[in-house]
């Protein structure tokens, strides 16, 4: 059944209503050397709220800073209809040691400057952006609560962070009585599955709402690229195809997935990009993914796999084209031999497949 934007869904354990497809904002401003203008910006910006859209997500160094300031112009006027998610932990300053982080310092000094920018006096949600390994994580969980009882951020998450540390968190938080995690902002594509093993199981296990990033591998699925970018590894480029390239994202095994989602995208009349967001969707793991755009054209496509219904032998060829193995001890666990010394001829009905 096809989706809109102003079908929301609950983000996690919270009651927060979200759309189904966020906007991601780290295209407001052309400083990582692409991107969109302002104007173009705020086209994006209203296409996306007119059609219903409520959840927009950013970060403190977005652009240096330029998405976030466009957003405190954009949401004056519906600020309170709109869920505004940033983000922490990236350098602000290079030189100051204290500017990064997942400390308190960084945290404190971080969110009074997003506010500042936002043009705002709350964050609906802040995620820590990046783990760092030296900050204890009770020092994490306390400095975010305490901006949750002084009203400056309502609810809180995670971002690129393993998922035993996330779970450890929970647990903490539940325990103390902090406020607990609500969100889980995580890498997941078609060409990058790898939160399968232990990351998505997890989120569904603690609570989380999971928000993708980068649904389409940083434009890989989109079907722009083709075996001759195989060779065009240029770190040094501006572009954004250079730059994934560069990252080691441009590999025969993901031009071969992207092939499969472009045979899809043809059978149903859609562009890949489309079949490509769609996948995500329909992972009942996932609550709402973010999709970025430059222009006012990219952005109405992606809105548009809202309506793809994707056939269970269209996602049966998707999920073999880019399976991955799970490994220790997920493999091991599923392997005959184990269910063989472990149930025998015993057959239990998981809680997953009761209706």
């Amino acid at each position: 059944m096809p989706l809109t934007l102003d079908t929301y869904r609950l983000l996690g354990r919270s009651g927060l209503r979200v759309s189904p497809l966020a906007l991601g904002t780290a295209t407001f401003g052309t400083e990582s050397g692409w991107g969109a203008e302002k104007a173009e910006a705020r086209k994006l910006f209203d296409i996306y709220v007119e059609r219903g859209g409520n959840f927009i997500d950013t970060a403190n160094t977005y652009t240096n800073g330029s998405s976030e300031r466009q957003l405190g112009e954009f949401t004056r006027d519906n600020r309170e209809s709109l869920v505004l998610a940033t983000k922490y932990t990236t350098l602000r300053r290079p030189g100051d040691p204290n500017s990064t982080g997942s400390h308190r310092k960084s945290l404190s000094a971080s969110v009074e400057s997003s506010l500042r920018r936002l043009n705002t006096d709350y964050l609906d949600l802040l995620y820590l952006h990046v783990w760092d390994f030296t900050t204890p994580v009770e020092e994490i969980l306390r400095g975010m609560d305490d901006l949750v009882r002084q009203g400056k951020v309502l609810y809180v998450a995670m971002s690129n962070v393993p998922a035993w540390e996330i779970s450890r968190m929970q647990a903490i938080a539940d325990l103390r009585g902090w406020s607990p995690l609500v969100g889980l902002q995580i890498e997941y594509n078609l060409v990058n599955r790898a939160a399968e093993r232990d990351l998505l199981p997890m989120a569904r296990a603690m609570g989380l709402g999971v928000t993708p990033y980068s649904p389409l591998a940083g434009g890989l699925l989109t079907g722009k690229y083709s075996r001759a970018d195989l060779a065009a590894a240029d770190a040094g480029g501006s572009t954004r195809k250079s730059f994934n390239a560069s990252l080691g994202m441009v590999t025969e095994r993901n031009l071969a997935i992207a092939d499969v989602v472009k045979e899809v995208a043809a059978e149903l009349d859609r562009t890949p990009a489309q079949v490509g967001l769609a996948w995500t969707l329909h992972n009942p793991g996932v609550t709402a993914s973010i999709v970025g755009a430059r222009t006012a054209e990219q952005l109405t496509g992606n809105l548009a796999a809202l309506e793809v219904d994707l056939t269970a032998a269209q996602l049966a060829r998707l999920d073999e084209a880019s399976a991955i193995e799970l490994g220790y001890p997920h493999d091991l666990l599923a392997s005959d031999h184990i269910r063989a010394v472990t149930r025998g001829a015993l057959k239990i009905e998981s809680r997953s497949s009761r209706r």
